[in-house]
C-alpha cells in the first residue's frame, strides 16, 4: 500500500472513531445525569417521615415552612386547641378587652403583653403570647392552666421552646386528663404518660426525673437542643405547626387579641 492509500485508510479510521468517541461521551454524560436524578429521587423518598393520611413528610414540612410570615417565624410558647369556635376559647381563657385581629397582626403582638387567639386553621385554633405559663418558672401552674382549658374545651396541646438555652416542653390533654407531658429546663421538670409514637419516630430524647449525664452537662444540653429543633415537627404531627400557616390565605379571617384576666378558680 502506497503512502496515499495509508493516508486514506487513516482518514477513514478517524472518520469512524471520532463519532464513536462522541457517542460514548454522550452516553456517559447521560448516565451520570440519570444517576444524579435517581439519587436525588431516592433521597426525597427516603426523607419521608410519615406515610399515613394526615401526617406530613419531612419534605412537605420544609415546603410548608416556605410560606411562613416574614414577621412571624416561631413563637416561644403556644397552645393548640381542637376547635372552630374562637369565642369559646376566649371565654375559657377569660380574655378581656378583646379586639378583632388579623393573623399577621396577632402573631406580631404575641411577644407583647397580650394573647392572640387565631382563627381556625385546619380544625385547630392557636393561642400565642408571652402571657402563657412558662414551665421552667412554675410547671405546676402550667399543668393546672392546661388541665382547666382541657376540661372546658376538650383536646388541648402545649408547646414551649427556648433555643438559646435548650429548654423545651410539650403536652397533650383530653377532657382535663393529661395524656402526655414533658418539660426540660436543665433538668426534667415533668415527665408524665407514655412516650407517643410521634416522639419515638422523631427520636426525641426524654429524661426521667433525676436522670441524665451529670458528668457531661454540655453533652446533655446539646441533646436537649436537638429536641428543640424538632418541636415544630412534633406539632405538625399532633396538630398544627404555626410556622407552616400561609398567612396570606387568612387575610379575611380574624382572630382575637386581648389581655389575660386573673385565672379562674379550679
Amino acid at each position: 500500500m502506497d503512502g496515499r492509500g495509508a493516508s486514506a485508510a487513516s482518514q477513514d479510521h478517524a472518520t469512524i472513531i471520532l463519532p464513536l468517541l462522541l457517542l460514548l461521551g454522550t452516553v456517559l454524560l447521560i448516565g451520570a445525569l440519570l444517576i444524579i436524578v435517581i439519587r436525588r429521587y431516592l433521597r426525597t423518598r427516603g426523607g419521608k417521615l410519615f406515610t399515613s393520611a394526615g401526617q406530613q413528610t419531612q419534605a412537605e414540612f420544609h415546603s410548608d415552612r416556605f410560606f411562613q410570615s416574614s414577621i412571624f417565624h416561631c413563637p416561644n410558647r403556644w397552645v393548640a386547641i381542637k376547635s372552630a369556635n374562637p369565642p369559646a376559647v376566649q371565654t375559657a381563657l377569660g380574655l378581656h378587652n378583646p379586639t378583632p385581629c388579623s393573623w399577621t397582626e396577632g402573631m406580631a403582638q404575641g411577644s407583647g403583653q397580650k394573647l392572640f387567639i387565631s382563627p381556625p386553621v385546619r380544625g385547630w385554633i392557636l393561642v400565642v403570647g408571652s402571657l402563657l405559663p412558662e414551665p421552667s418558672e412554675d410547671v405546676d401552674a402550667c399543668f393546672r392552666f392546661l388541665q382547666r382549658l382541657s376540661r372546658e374545651l376538650g383536646e388541648v396541646q402545649f408547646f414551649s421552646v427556648n433555643q438559646a438555652v435548650g429548654h423545651h416542653a410539650w403536652a397533650r390533654f383530653e377532657c382535663g386528663r393529661a395524656i402526655r407531658g414533658y418539660a426540660w429546663a436543665g433538668e426534667t421538670l415533668w415527665n408524665q404518660g407514655r412516650k407517643t409514637w410521634a416522639e419515638r419516630k422523631l427520636s426525641l430524647r426524654c429524661y426521667d426525673y433525676c436522670e441524665g449525664d451529670t458528668q457531661n452537662h454540655f453533652a446533655q444540653i446539646e441533646r436537649s437542643r436537638a429536641n428543640t429543633e424538632k418541636i415544630l415537627l412534633l406539632a405538625s404531627i399532633w396538630s398544627l405547626d404555626p410556622s407552616s400557616v400561609d398567612d396570606s390565605a387568612l387575610t379575611d379571617a380574624l382572630g382575637i387579641a386581648g389581655d389575660l384576666s386573673q385565672a379562674k378558680p379550679r
